[in-house]
């Protein structure tokens, strides 16, 4: 059978309908948050579980009157603290911390006089664990038992606090990707409406002789297709260097040094997951344009007389 129909006769007048300007530029504005809203519910995932990580393997351990002699004769209360630290299972370091990385610390609250308290100061021990998992009670007690009044600060408070942190971080990076798909919906849906405005009679036309729904729909879903998934690319893309700049600036917070010049390295400082997610950007976007498409025209035939 001979079709007379030419190849790629637009009998709607859809490239007029649906403009492949603004419609593609607005949806690639939303697939650019939607990258960005992506890359924080990712970015705080992985800096709340490093954070988590290195706050659960630490404790602070502080030993009042660190001289004065311990239980056991011959020992100052803090050797024999490091002492029981060195024996104690699960314990990867112990380091003393010395009189001028104590005053550096006490700086920003006491001034510049901080290395010249007349005050005892207690010792401080900053401790490494092996294992996270180890009991924090079970250590206090072996160093209560060396030194009496040795105190030991548990970080599980603040991982418990940044734990808190993550999740409303994520909370809110999705309500922000729910809310970017909600305005590409109503983006396309109100191109859409305009598109079938503007070329009423010619569907009304068309429609009258023999065109069904299914046809009529077909046709501007899959013009609304095309260009969200072409807007949606392009929005990836820009977003691109953007989240690899962010990468670079939150490289410190994640424990790095940074990120060197080398393209290899800035790729590589993006999380694996969002690689997967920006691909999958324009095709998200080509679903929400179809679904919406195919409705928005279905639901305008069905008022045709």
């Amino acid at each position: 059978m001979i079709s007379l129909r030419p190849s790629g006769f637009d009998e709607l007048g859809l490239q007029r309908a649906l403009s492949d300007r603004m419609l593609p530029l607005l949806v690639a504005a939303m697939a650019f948050l939607a990258a960005l809203a992506t890359a924080g519910w990712f970015g705080s995932a992985a800096l709340a579980r490093h954070w988590q990580q290195g706050a659960a393997a630490s404790l602070t351990v502080q030993v009042p009157q660190p001289s004065d002699a311990a239980v056991q004769a011959g020992q100052t209360r803090l050797a024999s603290v490091l002492a029981a630290l060195g024996r104690a299972p699960g314990v990867a370091s112990a380091h003393a911390l010395s009189e001028q990385e104590l005053g550096d610390l006490l700086k920003p609250w006491l001034g510049q006089g901080a290395d010249r308290m007349a005050i005892p100061i207690p010792a401080v021990v900053a401790v490494r664990l092996s294992d996270s998992g180890a009991d924090p009670a079970v250590l206090s007690r072996l160093l209560a038992a060396a030194a009496p009044g040795t105190l030991v600060e548990d970080q599980g408070l603040w991982v418990r606090r940044l734990a808190v942190l993550a999740r409303s971080l994520q909370a809110c990076a999705g309500l922000a990707l729910v809310l970017v798909a909600a305005v590409a919906a109503a983006v396309i849906a109100v191109a859409t409406r305009a598109g079938l405005s503007r070329r009423r009679e010619a569907i009304e036309i068309v429609h009258g002789l023999g065109a069904t729904d299914f046809y009529i729909a077909g046709r501007f879903a899959a013009r609304a297709t095309l260009l969200a998934a072409a807007g949606a690319a392009g929005g990836a893309l820009v977003a691109l260097p953007v989240l690899l700049a962010l990468a670079r600036m939150a490289a410190p917070f994640a424990g790095g040094a940074g990120i060197s010049d080398t393209l290899q390295d800035a790729l590589g400082a993006l999380p694996g997951p969002l690689w997967l997610f920006l691909p999958i950007l324009p095709l998200s976007a080509a679903v929400i344009g179809f679904v919406t498409a195919q409705g928005t025209v279905r639901r305008w035939l069905r008022r045709l007389p």
